[in-house]
């Protein structure tokens, strides 16, 4: 058991685990954090523009008040995503992670229709069903004590400067940094209970 942010969290020895058939096991309804990683298709930098990082973080918003889930951190990274974030009250989080990727691609499609139609790997998904904008899969690691959540809020935060996108993690707009560090207000609301 942990308290964050005024919310305590306990095991609950009867949760859910999931496990797939390539051996991946997800444990929800667990009262965790869960440190969520996806990816963009073949790692193609996908978020590389601003403008689609910023989508991606309203896609994101708009789902933590449908599903009703806490951000306590994240980064987008041109070609991936990190976040850390509760169970949502309303469905689980394997939802909430598919609701986030088709908000977003229907948004980039809707915004601009030919997007995949000059990326072979990715194929224009009015002709090619079988091809998408993000890996199918996504990590999931349950976090469950106060050391870890500061581990995996330094690791997202410091990974713009690890790649050498920024000099400082404060520069770069796209993480839950600056709400830490500032009080920042940013697209998506870190901490934040209500919904």
């Amino acid at each position: 058991m942990f308290l964050l942010s005024g919310i305590t969290y306990k095991r609950n020895p009867s949760s859910l685990c999931w496990t797939h058939a390539w051996g991946l096991r997800r444990f929800h309804e667990t009262g965790a954090l869960h440190f969520i990683t996806w990816s963009c298709c073949e790692r193609q930098p996908l978020l590389g523009r601003p403008e689609r990082r910023d989508l991606l973080l309203k896609v994101l918003e708009q789902m933590r008040n449908r599903y009703r889930f806490g951000v306590v951190g994240f980064v987008v990274m041109p070609e991936h995503v990190h976040m850390l974030m509760s169970e949502p009250l309303i469905g689980n989080v394997s939802r909430v992670i598919c609701a986030v990727k088709l908000g977003f691609t229907r948004r980039v499609l809707f915004q601009n229709p030919h997007f995949c139609q000059h990326r072979a790997e990715v194929g224009h998904p009015l002709t090619d069903a079988s091809r998408h904008l993000w890996m199918k899969r996504y990590y999931d690691f349950n976090v469950y004590s106060e050391p870890k959540i500061a581990e995996k809020l330094l690791y997202m935060h410091q990974n713009p400067v690890a790649r050498r996108l920024v000099e400082t993690p404060e520069q770069w707009e796209w993480s839950s940094f600056r709400a830490y560090a500032f009080g920042e207000a940013g697209i998506v609301k870190v901490n934040d209970w209500s919904w």
